[in-house]
């Protein structure tokens, strides 16, 4: 399946500016953009990887990790071959590295996705596993149809997106990642911070459930400046009650020289972001069962009660359209 891309302008010599992400790829006829989802074809931008969907799954919306949204909830879970990232620690580096054409997928409409995700009982589907930019065109008319059959809509993404792309999304909530400083983003992503953090912040202001995930890569962004970045920005821009995933890094792709993250550093980063104040703070990757459960920022007593990937035990007042903990009545900052 051909679909014209969204977001491009003509310029001279039949070339084509995509304007989707912050690349902004000036693509020659019959060449790609950087993601390799989007080719000009007789000066026209194509997305070429539109239908080609090279991984499916039901998933718990934990494991996105998307922890004060509709937990315990399901959700079916596509992706795409591709990324505007070039990440060397890539955890799907055999899809998000590869052309579209180049992995095994199965052609469906964003009507079977729907189809597929009610079929199977999940409450919601998430465009995850490569970055779902790349595939902007068809995670927009899916999340629309999934809209329609009271289905929600989940992203999770490096945040590489452009403004008015993002305001044209039916999406209700995204983990975003944010994988650094500046310099780890030049050097490990070849990409840009900025982008990322305008991304995050917009989200917020469109109504977007929002949390933060930083995976954190021993020798490269583990020391405590890179920590009290993300856990500032946070604070000051999106706000205590947003959560921030730490998650441990495992030797991957080009950076298989480069130790595990131990639980320790997972452990201090946590600490340091509740003591900084954030009120929901989540520890991955790691054997840590506190780091899983969410507490009440106020009497500190379990609200959401976490095991592996089971569905959770909520211990919440639910009497009302605000979630409260049970123990104290403290609002939770939550959606069910």
């Amino acid at each position: 399946m051909l679909k014209e891309a969204l977001f491009y302008e003509n310029l001279e010599n039949c070339k084509v500016k995509c304007n989707l992400c912050p690349k902004h790829c000036v693509i020659s006829s019959g060449r790609r953009g950087i993601c390799g989802g989007r080719e000009n074809i007789d000066c026209k931008l194509y997305a070429v990887n539109y239908g080609k969907i090279c991984a499916t799954a039901v998933d718990p919306i934990e494991k996105k990790p998307l922890f004060n949204y509709k937990p315990g909830t399901s959700v079916f879970s596509i992706a795409t071959a591709g990324c505007n990232f070039r990440c060397k620690h890539c955890q799907n580096w055999e899809i998000s590295q590869s052309l579209p054409e180049d992995v095994p997928f199965s052609e469906l409409t964003p009507e079977d996705v729907v189809d597929l995700a009610k079929n199977y009982l999940c409450e919601g589907i998430a465009y995850t596993y490569t970055e779902p930019t790349i595939f902007y065109e068809f995670m927009q008319e899916t999340a629309k149809i999934a809209k329609n059959n009271d289905l929600f809509n989940v992203m999770v993404t490096n945040g590489y997106i452009e403004k008015e792309p993002l305001k044209k999304l039916a999406i209700d909530a995204m983990n975003i990642d944010i994988k650094g400083n500046s310099e780890f983003y030049k050097k490990i992503c070849f990409a840009e911070l900025e982008p990322v953090l305008e991304t995050c912040i917009l989200a917020k202001k469109l109504g977007i459930h929002v949390e933060i995930t930083n995976l954190i890569v021993p020798t490269y962004n583990d020391n405590p400046k890179d920590i009290e970045f993300i856990i500032n920005f946070v604070k000051d821009e999106l706000g205590v009650d947003t959560p921030l995933h730490f998650t441990a890094f495992y030797p991957h792709y080009k950076l298989t020289t480069v130790p595990s993250t131990s639980i320790d550093v997972i452990k201090k980063a946590r600490d340091m972001a509740l003591n900084a104040g954030l009120n929901y703070v989540y520890a991955g990757n790691v054997p840590f069962s506190a780091g899983y459960d969410t507490y009440c920022p106020d009497c500190k007593s379990v609200v959401v009660d976490r095991f592996g990937y089971q569905k959770p035990k909520l211990h919440l007042d639910t009497s009302s359209k605000t979630p409260k903990c049970q123990k104290c009545g403290r609002k939770i900052d939550m959606i069910l």
